[in-house]
């Protein structure tokens, strides 16, 4: 099996650690490489989807990125426990017509002893904004360290 560390049990720092990986990947927009960090039989609830195993993990990414333009992420650890995770989020995007959005929201995320997430559980709620009000100004890709983060915006 493969591993992806860090690996529970958490400490503050390895929780931290973590939570920044799965930023940098999810902001490189690439499904196929998110979801090597996810279980074979992972299950999410992402708004309205329960996707179960990579490649439906994998299909819901596709969608996400395909309406969702110029996604920028950036995650903030919340909690954590042993083999859990919990973070607070926000991403900013613009669909097709240009009308951009800051979506908010939680996950609670599950790891297994090689450090695969087996279960993500997302709540998030989108609200419009005007291109003037973005937050998140970095090229396309991972977030640069000396932006700020959630906290530090505000957000």
């Amino acid at each position: 099996m493969e591993a992806r560390p860090p690996l529970p049990p958490f400490t503050l720092a390895t929780a931290i650690q973590k939570v920044r990986l799965a930023e940098d990947a999810w902001n490189s927009r690439d499904p196929a490489r998110v979801v090597l960090a996810y279980s074979t039989d992972t299950r999410w609830r992402n708004r309205v989807e329960f996707p179960v195993g990579r490649e439906a993990a994998q299909a819901l990414l596709e969608r996400k990125w395909a309406r969702e333009l110029d996604y920028r992420l950036i995650k903030e650890i919340w909690a954590y426990a042993n083999d859990r995770i919990a973070v607070r989020f926000a991403y900013e995007w613009h669909d097709d017509a240009g009308n951009w959005f800051r979506s908010y929201g939680n996950e609670n995320w599950e790891f297994n002893a090689d450090g695969l997430m087996t279960h993500r559980h997302a709540s998030i709620n989108d609200q419009p904004i005007q291109a003037s009000d973005r937050k998140f100004f970095w090229p396309l890709g991972r977030r640069p360290d000396d932006h700020p983060d959630l906290s530090d915006l505000g957000l």
